[in-house]
């Protein structure tokens, strides 16, 4: 039997499909940590927090993928990224994710505004996700 070398990889959000193609490694932000996926990986099923997901594909090229969160399905020939929102990291707005990030910062100061903690620590949670990852394709551009 030939050893498989390669793992489907299908990104999927409510928007559409994101990504679908073949990976030689996939990391995505499990809740418990960052998990990597190889080729003939365990059955897994686990929920994601934002983050990056990265997918190496067979020729060595990588790919950036930023989730909102949602949940991910791993097979030993498929992984599944189920994800609440999800944009390619280049599609990342950092005007917009900066401008989250500060509303996210004053409502959790103010505290008599419409939205509660919870939902302002998830949204200070995304945007400094996004703002990672757009720090981190700074950096492997220059």
């Amino acid at each position: 039997m030939a050893e498989q070398h390669t793992i489907h990889v299908d990104i999927v959000s409510a928007e559409g499909e994101i990504f679908s193609g073949e990976a030689a490694m996939v990391f995505a932000p499990a809740s418990e940590g960052e998990i990597g996926v190889a080729p003939r990986h365990a059955p897994l099923l686990s929920m994601l927090k934002p983050g990056e997901v990265r997918v190496q594909t067979p020729d060595g090229q990588q790919h950036f993928f930023f989730v909102g969160g949602g949940a991910i399905e791993v097979q030993p020939a498929k992984v599944t990224v189920l994800a609440d929102t999800a944009l390619r990291a280049k599609d990342i707005d950092e005007a917009a994710a900066l401008a989250a990030k500060q509303r996210a910062e004053e409502a959790l100061r103010d505290r008599t505004g419409h939205i509660t903690q919870a939902e302002a620590l998830a949204e200070l949670a995304r945007a400094a996700a996004q703002l990672k990852i757009i720090e981190r394709l700074r950096k492997l551009r220059s």
